[in-house]
């Protein structure tokens, strides 16, 4: 279907992208804008959703003003977006009623350990495979309902709506006709069953919040309803496929399979193994989530988020001032060969996934009288491999499935050294992706499918292409020797 495009939305924790794919799945143009991040008390994170709807449709026009695309040959419009963020606004004026509580948000740090004291951590877990926590949308959105009796009276009375990033968007593009969600956000809420596929009644009552508030929960690649862009084109598009950031990663990296994994490398990283049909349940300190749902199709992932790691060379450039930059990163690594038995833990803000452990710092170990820049350079660079590794072996082994294929995104994919020592700490290839915004792709391709531009996931699994592919090369046994030291190091920091 030439022609035809796909202006598809990445609304992220920092800033608003408008991006257009072609029917190759090709990206032809892009813009930005970043919006005010609101800290009205330590630990408390804000948006401002009227902000972000405003730079929503900012982006769209630099992109249809700019591209040279006429407007009659946008054919949908899809959506990927921060998850975890929540919105509560009005119904009838369409205005929030609070400013959005962001995922990196802790005031529901207390209501969620009061559950966990209540005994309800077990029963929370099994029915949403995520742990008891604020990172999710359950406490954020259970404070805004209790900060104001008024609010939480217009909630019971369905007066008002709520939702994640996603849901506030589709209501302002279709001017309030469309209330709905996709599977892959629903299920990062702490709200949403993973096996009955529906919000949990049980649950929404621990955390107090009506559910008559709560969007339809739809396929990704389902049409969630048509817009015009505040009138910005001439007849009304579709809009379809819409997920998560990190799940429209996973489907734009065309992850299908049981067993081919994900990995985003950025300021932290965002690891998911596709783990086929079955919800398992993760092991200790990932979780499990839906990846995606289609029409007639529905994966699960185990997944887990490491804290610090390209936020790491940052710290050594920045702070240190060992480096000037990412890419000299790379040819300091290379000077030695190897990290001379030095071992840097990043554990700037606590350990994250799998060990949870948010009282250790980071801590350099195995320094010796020749140590050099160099070594702890390379250590840092080694760390972001190594604390992958810890993710996804437990993966690999809870689900029983072998790593196949490692797909990766982020701008750390352009250092090379970081990329083989990752496939050879894996004994698996890695292909780095080269489309940056993977999750924009995701959600573009969710919602090509949805509209007919491509016809099943055959389709578009032969549109998939690759900047480069590296082949594991270390010998096992410096693999494993290597690994242990990390092991004994994270070890000896937490113990």
């Amino acid at each position: 279907m030439t022609g035809k495009y796909i202006l598809s939305i990445d609304q992220s924790t920092s800033g608003t992208k408008a991006i257009l794919f072609d029917h190759k799945a090709q990206l032809v143009f892009r813009a930005n804008a970043e919006h005010k991040q609101y800290y009205p008390t330590p630990g408390w994170v804000e948006h401002d959703p009227e902000e972000i709807y405003d730079n929503t449709l900012k982006v769209i026009r630099k992109v249809v003003s700019g591209s040279g695309i006429s407007k009659e040959n946008i054919h949908c419009l899809s959506i990927s977006n921060q998850r975890e963020t929540v919105v509560l606004w009005d119904k009838i004026t369409g205005k929030p009623v609070y400013n959005a509580i962001v995922w990196q948000c802790m005031r529901g740090e207390g209501l969620c350990k009061h559950l966990k004291s209540q005994g309800y951590e077990k029963l929370i877990r099994e029915r949403t495979g995520l742990l008891l926590d604020p990172y999710f949308s359950a406490s954020g959105l259970s404070w805004i309902l209790g900060h104001n009796p008024e609010i939480k009276t217009r909630a019971e009375k369905n007066e008002l709506a709520a939702g994640t990033i996603d849901s506030w968007l589709v209501w302002k593009l279709t001017n309030g006709r469309s209330h709905v969600t996709d599977f892959s956000n629903a299920c990062r809420t702490l709200l949403f069953n993973i096996y009955d596929l529906k919000w949990d009644k049980e649950i929404c009552d621990l955390f107090n919040i009506p559910m008559q508030i709560l969007p339809e929960v739809v396929p990704a690649d389902e049409i969630f309803g048509f817009t015009t862009v505040n009138n910005l084109l001439v007849h009304e598009i579709p809009i379809s496929g819409v997920m998560g950031d990190s799940h429209g990663a996973l489907f734009g990296q065309r992850c299908y399979l049981p067993g081919l994994s994900k990995i985003t490398y950025g300021t932290g990283s965002s690891v998911m193994m596709n783990i086929g049909t079955d919800a398992k349940q993760a092991p200790k300190g990932l979780v499990t989530s839906i990846g995606y749902k289609l029409k007639d199709q529905l994966n699960y992932v185990f997944e887990g988020n490491i804290h610090s790691t390209g936020a790491t060379i940052k710290w050594l450039a920045d702070s240190l001032q060992l480096i000037s930059s990412f890419d000299e990163s790379e040819d300091l690594a290379n000077s030695v060969d190897s990290a001379g038995g030095v071992y840097f833990i990043p554990a700037f803000a606590g350990l994250g996934a799998p060990y949870w452990n948010n009282k250790v710092r980071a801590n350099i170990s195995g320094i010796s009288g020749g140590t050099t820049k160099a070594h702890i350079v390379r250590a840092a660079l080694e760390s972001i491999a190594f604390q992958v590794r810890d993710l996804l072996d437990l993966m690999s082994e809870k689900a029983g499935i072998p790593l196949k294929d490692i797909r990766v995104d982020g701008g750390p994919t352009n250092n090379h050294f970081l990329m083989q020592f990752q496939s050879d700490m894996l004994n698996t290839p890695i292909s780095i992706s080269d489309v940056e915004e993977a999750s924009a792709l995701g959600s573009a391709l969710a919602g090509g499918l949805g509209t007919g531009i491509w016809n099943s996931i055959k389709e578009i699994e032969l549109l998939y292409r690759t900047r480069e592919k590296i082949q594991p090369k270390m010998e096992r046994v410096k693999r494993d020797q290597l690994y242990k030291g990390w092991k004994n190091a994270v070890v000896q920091l937490i113990k």
